[in-house]
């Protein structure tokens, strides 16, 4: 089993966003046009991956992927994919709102907010509401460490303090760092050494550029810590998992990693 703890299916509107041109670049794709479900779903059977974690965008400039929608998606392969909620940031208490709603009505598993969207770091007043929730709901809060690739600073992903900081605060948060870290991921592999309750997430990255200190973890005491994760349609699954094997992960770890330590971050 595989599990992918950081996909989206993106609406047009999220894909015409002016700051995802670096990603445009990078993967030499438009990343412009609206695609089918269906599409996701077969980028997950080529790479192998049984369930994904979908998830809501919502910005600023206004909501790119609705809790709504993402619930509809799973509705659509309910064995396959697991919803992710999002919420506007700017209003705490409607935020707080939404997510309860989300999680309680429409049956979504996590939230995800990322920092560099809001300008905001995650020790920010502004998501500590939404931390005391997600507490209360027994969800784990996603969010996005390290340089930021779309065109946004990156300041609001460094791990040290920001993180650091919410998961002193917030013992009972599970908290989900995705794409790594990057450059800081030595600071993002302290935090989950650290905290019982904070994992990171390969996402935005295929196996062969994962740092080598990321290998290292992975493969000795951070084997229950590291979870699967592409960022697709930026990378897809069967791309992020070719050279696997260059790993050299034992049985154990190979299996925490793939499947078993999104399953208990989760609640799968």
């Amino acid at each position: 089993m595989v599990v992918d703890a950081w996909m989206q299916h993106p609406t047009k509107r999220m894909l015409e966003q002016d700051w995802l041109e670096s990603l445009r670049r990078w993967t030499g794709e438009e990343l412009s046009a609206e695609v089918p479900l269906e599409r996701t779903i077969a980028a997950m059977d080529a790479g192998g991956v049984d369930v994904g974690l979908i998830s809501a965008w919502y910005a600023p400039e206004g909501v790119l992927v609705s809790n709504d929608e993402v619930a509809g998606f799973v509705a659509q392969y309910p064995e396959r994919l697991v919803g992710v909620a999002s919420v506007d940031l700017r209003r705490p208490m409607d935020a707080v709102r939404e997510l309860r709603r989300a999680v309680r009505e429409l049956g979504l598993r996590a939230l995800r907010v990322v920092p560099w969207l809001w300008g905001l770091p995650p020790n920010d007043r502004h998501y500590y509401p939404l931390y005391a929730e997600c507490v209360e709901l027994g969800i784990p809060f996603c969010t996005q460490v390290g340089h930021t690739g779309p065109l946004r600073s990156s300041e609001p992903g460094r791990p040290v303090p920001y993180l650091d900081e919410v998961a002193l605060d917030f013992p009972e948060l599970t908290i989900v760092g995705g794409h790594i870290g990057y450059p800081w991921t030595t600071e993002m592999i302290a935090l989950a050494t650290k905290y019982p309750n904070v994992y990171i997430d390969t996402s935005a990255y295929t196996v062969r550029r994962y740092p080598p200190e990321l290998v290292a973890y992975l493969r000795t005491h951070g084997r229950t810590k590291v979870l699967f994760g592409t960022n697709h349609p930026m990378i897809s699954a069967e791309k992020a998992l070719s050279g696997l094997e260059t790993l050299d992960l034992d049985d154990e770890a190979r299996e925490l990693f793939l499947n078993s330590n999104a399953r208990r971050a989760f609640g799968l």
